[in-house]
């Protein structure tokens, strides 16, 4: 596995480091500086299989970094983490293409959490984004499977994140993974909106 950690701080790019290793030990971690350094990198090291990227680098502003990864690579996990709070950006990321906005104000027990939820998001799950032909066709439809319409059952019981991964004994960070993908994979940017959505094609009772 290739994990590619971009941030321009030392200190922080480390502790993000220190925490994937912890979380996945033995894996090829490279640490860059600046976002135009990811591709010749990647041509260097290996297709990556998860991003870890700073919203604020010297060559990126604003969603403009989420924006150019995600024109390289469409599908690899994403997560984005900044020192604005969550308020400000993380709408914005989500819908860019970011699988998971985390502040750098967060401990490391949470900053943890939020990793290892984006890791244990396997992206040939149910849940997960399709990694192959026959999976991204699968993705297009509008056919959900058993696994994500047990969680569009969960919505209309109006549950929220943390009381989801207490039902599927999982954080609230992998949830929210969770439900960013289901969003993506439905075209819908809201809990209400994914309810109508699954109201109109047969998921639940109109």
């Amino acid at each position: 596995m290739n994990i590619y950690v971009v941030d321009d701080h030392p200190m922080m790019r480390d502790a993000i480091t220190m925490v994937l290793r912890r979380l996945r030990p033995g894996e090829n971690i490279v640490e860059l500086d600046r976002l135009d350094k990811l591709v010749p990198a990647v041509a260097e090291s290996g297709a990556p299989d998860m991003i870890c990227l700073d919203l604020n680098l010297p060559d990126t502003k604003g969603c403009t970094g989420v924006n150019a990864v995600r024109a390289h690579f469409p599908r690899v996990p994403l997560a984005v983490y900044s020192a604005s709070p969550a308020s400000d950006f993380e709408e914005a990321c989500i819908e860019a293409g970011a699988d998971i906005y985390i502040e750098k104000a967060a401990g490391s027990t949470e900053l943890a959490a939020a990793l290892r939820g984006l890791l244990l998001a396997d992206p040939t799950s149910e849940f997960g984004a399709a990694s192959n032909a026959a999976a991204e066709d699968h993705e297009a439809s509008t056919k959900l499977s058993k696994r994500q319409t047990q969680l569009i059952v969960m919505l209309e019981r109006g549950l929220t994140n943390r009381e989801i991964g207490e039902e599927l004994d999982i954080s609230e960070h992998t949830v929210k993974v969770h439900m960013w993908r289901l969003f993506r994979k439905m075209g819908v940017k809201s809990r209400t909106q994914a309810l109508h959505f699954a109201r109109q094609n047969g998921v639940l009772s109109s």
